[in-house]
Order: C-alpha cells, then structure tokens, then sequence
C-alpha cells in the first residue's frame, strides 16, 4: 500500500493505483495540461472511498510507502482505468527484420483483389 501526498492531503490507496497515478501525473504535465481523476483509497476507518484529484501542470503528487497489515483492496481496475487514460505513456512498437533462415513462407496477399464469402 502507498501513501499519497496531493495538496496537503494524504491518502492510502494501492501500489499499482499510486504507481499508475505518479505516472499519468507526469505525462499530462508534460503536455502541459491538467486533467481531472479519480482514485479508490482507504480512510483512516478502513473503509473504501473515492478521491477527486486535478493531475498535471502545478499539481504535484508524492507517493511513499506505507505500513499496512491488513487485507490490501483488489484496486486493479482502478489502476488500470489510469493506465487507459489517453495520455499515459505506452511502449512503442520496433520494427524487427524477419530471420532469413525461419522457415515461415512468405505472405503474399494481393489487397486489390475481393476476398470470397
């Protein structure tokens, strides 16, 4: 579990969540722009809410580790909602040369001709 720093505030929410937050924080700054989130945390009585928080330009967001001994929250999809968002960062596709000595056939498609139903 992480402990994130937003404004004044602090909040516990999960690794991938904190991690994925940190992340498209960085990545909207950088475009210069802010965008609304949310996030799923933990309040000091161990219940599950949601936090509003504007990320991007003059919106700093730390995330420290925190001690935490109970059940940790499945926040997966929460992290993954961040991860989805249009302006985290992706890993770029290489081209790669094929191995000359594979045995796959070449593919010969001819896009000019209809293709049978």
């Amino acid at each position: 579990m992480r402990c994130v720093t937003y404004a004044g505030e602090t909040v516990i929410t999960s690794d991938d969540v904190a991690a994925s937050l940190v992340e498209l924080t960085a990545a909207v700054a950088k475009e210069g722009q802010a965008e609304a989130v949310s996030i799923p945390i933990v309040t000091e009585e161990k219940k599950v809410a949601q936090a509003e928080l504007v990320i991007g330009v003059g919106n700093d967001v730390l995330s420290a580790p925190v001690e935490w001994n109970d059940e940790e929250p499945d926040f997966s999809h929460a992290a993954e909602e961040l991860k989805n968002h249009r302006l985290f960062p992706r890993t770029h596709l290489h081209a790669v040369e094929s191995d000359p000595e594979a045995d796959d056939a070449p593919i010969d498609w001819d896009f000019d001709q209809p293709t049978e139903a």
